[in-house]
């Protein structure tokens, strides 16, 4: 399949700082990759906020147009969630297809989800979001043609009229009813045999790696680790490990996050979030080599969302043989572990993490 090439869409609020502006045009332009797109080039716009009806000023809209075609692209990100109106507009103003950064990460997760729970999970979230958005939207796509933000439902689903789609949206989340049920039957088999542990981070932070490299270390069966690519793991992982006493718990790897997960997406994954929320610690992953400060403000937001921040936490900064700056030498405090799964000794962290379950467990008894 040949690669779309995208140009970005950047609105740059007045009191927004250089740093913050390129962070989020290297977070966009690293979804735009895992989706399978090209980034050709980039139109930004520094205003005290969006046109209502335009999200661009006529002028940028010029230059939105003419930066697409110059550049042979046939797709616009924007890096917002645009109105129905906004996005319908644009793509009559600049003749190309135009999405939002929401429906490029449910693009992703289209991609990634592999079990039926999974795609059912990002099927609800994608008809939800274009639940309000489908006036003129069929007949553009038919004219503008398939690509990335048009994966999932389909064109023959969005043609439905809004009463159908409902309905859809009412089966799929009757049987998802049914699957987080027999997950939370799972889940309390889990409690009741053993303490658990869920790792949670940005994505691409290495959770998955983390959680082989533990079960390797700890486990009885190795597994092959992660691949270094975003939203890797979307189905959730559990593998039983052992603590040197011989006492077991497991390890259970999540879905990944970033910044402004869309709403539709978090809640039709709640089930598998839940297991953040069950779990009798928490390690968050931190990609020490690329803006960790905000990527674990990130992940904390998204646990005390969860209300999930009433348990034990130990940060763990993943990466250290990558990143640009040394720890503290006081380390290794109980809280906070550093190294890395890939090139380094992992077992500060269990001790850490296995440290925390005992106390938690006689705290319990």
């Amino acid at each position: 399949m040949e690669t779309e090439k995208a140009v970005l869409l950047i609105w740059q609020r007045s009191d927004e700082g250089a740093d913050d502006v390129s962070y989020r045009v290297e977070e966009l332009t690293g979804l735009c990759e895992a989706a399978g797109a090209e980034v050709v080039g980039m139109v930004m716009q520094r205003r005290r906020s969006p046109d209502v009806r335009w999200y661009l000023g006529p002028g940028k809209l010029k230059e939105l147009s003419d930066a697409v075609q110059a550049a042979g692209a046939t797709l616009v990100v924007a890096d917002a969630e645009l109105r129905p109106s906004q996005a319908r507009n644009l793509e009559g103003a600049v003749g190309y297809r135009v999405i939002d950064r929401t429906i490029l990460i449910l693009d992703i997760f289209a991609r990634r989800a592999v079990s039926r729970e999974g795609k059912l999970q990002v099927e609800v979230a994608q008809l939800r979001y274009l639940l309000p958005r489908l006036a003129g939207r069929g007949a553009a796509w038919s004219r503008l043609g398939g690509g990335i933000g048009t994966r999932g439902p389909g064109e023959s689903k969005l043609e439905l009229d809004r009463r159908r789609i409902r309905e859809r949206i009412r089966k799929l989340e009757r049987d998802l009813a049914e699957l987080s049920a027999h997950r939370s039957r799972l889940r309390q088999k889990r409690i009741r045999d053993s303490r658990s542990v869920a790792l949670v981070g940005y994505t691409n932070a290495g959770k998955t790696t983390v959680r082989a490299r533990w079960v390797a270390d700890r486990g009885r069966v190795a597994e092959a680790p992660g691949r270094d690519r975003l939203f890797d793991t979307l189905d959730v992982t559990a593998r039983r490990v052992f603590a040197p006493s011989g006492e077991p718990y497991v390890v259970t790897d999540t879905v990944g996050l970033v910044e402004h997960l869309p709403r539709d997406l978090v809640q039709a994954f709640r089930s598998t979030l839940d297991e953040v929320v069950y779990a009798d610690a928490i390690v968050i992953v931190v990609d020490a080599s690329r803006s960790p400060d905000r990527h674990l403000r990130a992940t904390r937001q998204v646990l005390a969302d969860l209300r999930a921040l009433d348990k034990p936490v130990i940060t763990f900064y993943n990466k250290m043989d990558l990143a640009p700056w040394q720890p503290p030498p006081d380390l290794q405090a109980q809280e906070t572990v550093y190294g890395s799964a890939v090139a380094g000794d992992l077992t500060p962290l269990y001790r850490a993490v296995e440290a925390r379950l005992d106390t938690s467990k006689e705290s319990t008894n």
